[in-house]
Formats: C-alpha cells, structure tokens, sequence
C-alpha cells in the first residue's frame, strides 16, 4: 500500500500518520434528494479507510493493518500491546477495533479493547472557546479500565483512524500516560 508517511507531535513517545484522506474533491452540484455531490479521489489509505469504515468491507482492515506494520513499526519500539481509540459513535463493529485485531494478530501481541474507554459526550466539547480547554473536557470523556492482569510496564501502540487537530489524540494519550502498566506510548493513525 502506497503510504506518505508522516510523524505526529504530542504527548507521546513517537508517533506517525500513515497518509491523508483526500487527493481531490469537486463539487459537482446536488442530487435529486437535494444532497451535495462530489467528485472525490482518495489516497490508498484513504480508499481503504473510506470502504472500512463506509461500505462496511471488512476486508480492509487486515491491508491497513500490514500498512501500519510495515510503514510506522520499524520506527517504533517493541510493542508489548495495542489499545484502539474508543469510537466516538456506536456502530455494529469499529473499524479502528478491526484494523488493531488485525495488526494485534501480525504481531501477535494482545489489544486491549476496553482499556481506554470513552462516555458519551453530554456538552459540547469542541464548542470551547480554547484548545486546553477543549482538551480539558476531552480528558473527562476517557477512562480507564485495568484489564491487565500481569505485573510489568510494557509500551503500547494507539491506534486511531483519522486526526484533524490532534486533541482528541491528546487527550487520549494523556489518559493513558497515566495508567501504570505502559512505558512508552506510541500512535499511529491511518489518516489525516
């Protein structure tokens, strides 16, 4: 897969950004039902994502997965588990649980699904009139859930989807400085 690797700034130890969405978008009017139209190229990644996420094929998550593995690993350290981004609406399955299996399985190590939990948002988060305030209210949304029952510090990979300004990302990461069990903390995100 086609990749135009990028690395990420935060409160991690590294962390990277597998490619962006969007090459093109035109807007090509609207349909009958009076929705926009557009005429959109993707990235590799992009596609992938988009047919994941949109289109329901499940068949995408193992190509990200690879992606992820052969493009962002080499320049991590050993990974000793794998947390996915909790989603930010339910769906019948999440694609960013999808793609962490898929890469948990290649590097046969363990993800913890349920290790970083997000409640639903009740006010506006994103409505805040600063980034840390914003980032303030993100934290209060995560919570974590000790569902490792070894004793050790291992480092851990966070997996997202899509990063736009970063402080949802943040605030995750900074959630899970906080749990004793990590050493290091990684992300990697498929898009941007």
């Amino acid at each position: 897969m086609d990749v135009s690797l990028r690395p990420i700034e935060g409160p991690w130890t590294a962390g990277y950004v597998l490619d962006r969405t969007l090459l093109a978008s035109a807007y090509l009017g609207e349909d009958p039902a009076g929705q926009p139209r557009f005429a959109t190229t993707r990235t590799e990644v992009g596609e992938a994502l988009f047919q994941l996420k949109h289109r329901g094929d499940l068949s995408k998550a193992e190509p990200l997965a690879r992606a992820l593995r052969s493009r962002v690993l080499p320049r991590l350290g050993p990974i000793g588990f794998i947390v996915p981004m909790p989603p930010s609406r339910a769906r019948p399955w999440q694609p960013v649980a999808r793609v962490a299996r898929a890469l948990g399985q290649q590097l046969r190590v363990p993800v913890f699904e349920r290790l970083l939990l997000r409640t639903p948002q009740v006010i506006a988060v994103r409505a805040s009139s600063t980034r840390e305030e914003t980032l303030g209210r993100l934290v209060a949304t995560f919570s974590l859930h000790d569902e490792i029952r070894n004793p050790g510090r291992w480092n851990a990979l966070l997996i997202d989807d899509h990063i736009r300004t970063g402080v949802t990302l943040e605030a995750a990461s900074r959630v899970l400085r906080q749990y004793r069990k990590i050493d290091q903390l990684y992300v990697a995100v498929l898009t941007s």
